[in-house]
């Protein structure tokens, strides 16, 4: 290992749930160009088809359709890829839904269907993949659990998206847990708690141009994500680079928590 080569990630397997679009599709893509074997996962499978013939244009893209809201889902992908791969180096945890409502009338199933994606499925991803991901690592080069969070885990957003503040609150908590517990296995557990990105839990803002125009004024260094931002941080993640980094959410928001 040479300073040159401290990003590397090719020859790297790796997971991607909500891997056909959004921020999803961009760490893939990421991986991808960066020399990665990438499957991608998601529950509507013609969505998700589309985008694995879209993104193997930038590398070896594998689709895998799952319900990650189950442990039935969970178990089904794993033994798929299970067939495929004797190890996987990389998980990333992406998956995600959302739910809003006034606190008066916010619904038991808009809140269990929120927290069965958001937060339990990370759990079990983790725990059906763990002998995968236990035959990739070692103490120099360990295996990478990467969990999406958000910044509406950190700081109320502003709107009645509770069980998605919840969850995201839970994302960063079990990060650091399952750091702990899994470093002995040479897994490395962070998170990512991303703002202002394109994507179909934000297109309600992205359509609208007077909402997105105050969302960026709220944003120090004006602008929303963009790919690069999201893929560069999950190579980080995945490499040599940040082999002592663990347990740890790096907040990706252009700086749009540091003032409030």
């Amino acid at each position: 290992m040479t300073m040159k080569t401290l990003f590397n990630v090719s020859g790297k397997v790796a997971v991607v749930s909500g891997g056909s679009s959004g921020i999803g599709a961009m760490m893939a893509r990421g991986l991808l160009e960066n020399g990665a074997k990438v499957y991608i996962t998601a529950r509507k499978a013609e969505r998700l088809m589309a985008m694995a013939e879209e993104l193997s244009e930038f590398g070896d893209c594998i689709a895998i359709p799952s319900d990650m809201s189950s442990v039935e889902g969970i178990e089904a992908l794993v033994a798929e890829i299970s067939t495929r791969e004797s190890k996987i180096d990389i998980l990333i945890n992406n998956a995600g839904s959302n739910w809003s409502a006034p606190i008066e009338d916010f619904p038991e199933k808009g809140w269990d269907k929120v927290m069965d994606i958001n937060i339990k499925s990370i759990f079990f991803a983790t725990q059906k993949f763990l002998p995968l991901l236990k035959a990739a690592g070692n103490a120099d080069e360990p295996a990478r659990i990467i969990n999406i969070a958000s910044i509406n885990g950190i700081r109320n957003p502003g709107m009645p998206t509770y069980a998605y503040t919840a969850s995201k609150s839970g994302v960063i908590n079990l990060t650091e847990h399952l750091a702990t517990d899994l470093a002995s296995y040479s897994i490395n557990v962070n998170a990512i708690a991303p703002g202002f990105f394109p994507s179909n839990m934000t297109k309600q803002i992205v359509e609208n141009d007077e909402m997105t125009k105050f969302t960026i004024s709220q944003i120090p260094r004006g602008r929303m994500g963009v790919p690069e931002d999201i893929a560069g941080t999950a190579i980080f993640l995945c490499s040599r680079a940040s082999s002592w980094l663990t347990g740890q959410t790096i907040v990706l928001d252009g700086g749009m928590i540091s003032t409030a």
